[in-house]
């Protein structure tokens, strides 16, 4: 379940064609191995960065996505995707990771598990 701006969220919203506010949904599947998903919607166009933590708060890997219009980016060919890799391209370990997207003022964390 994801943290938005206090709000629990746990299920993507219907399909938008703009969406009315920018969101950070739960990732898909959830627990995962070895790759997983994360949806997201933006009201308004920003440059958009996904950072992945460990559950000591080291980042493990920064994904900068660059500048992406407003719209939804919730099918697998739209979301972002996570290899399960950190920055040094080696398979992460079988835990609990959190992941934080920001898109200009916006920012929010979910958490998430690979299990393998």
């Amino acid at each position: 379940m994801c943290l938005l701006g206090g709000v629990v969220a746990s299920a993507a919203p219907a399909v938008q064609q703009s969406p009315d506010k920018t969101a950070l949904l739960a990732n898909y599947p959830n627990p995962f191995n070895p790759e997983t998903w994360i949806p997201y919607q933006l009201s308004t166009s920003a440059e958009v960065t996904l950072a992945i933590y460990n559950v000591k708060g080291e980042m493990v890997r920064q994904l900068a996505l660059r500048y992406k219009a407003a719209g939804n980016y919730l099918s697998r060919s739209r979301a972002i995707h996570w290899d399960g890799k950190n920055r040094s391209g080696e398979k992460v370990t079988t835990g609990v990771y959190f992941y934080r997207l920001t898109a200009g003022d916006f920012s929010a964390t979910c958490k998430m598990l690979i299990i393998k």
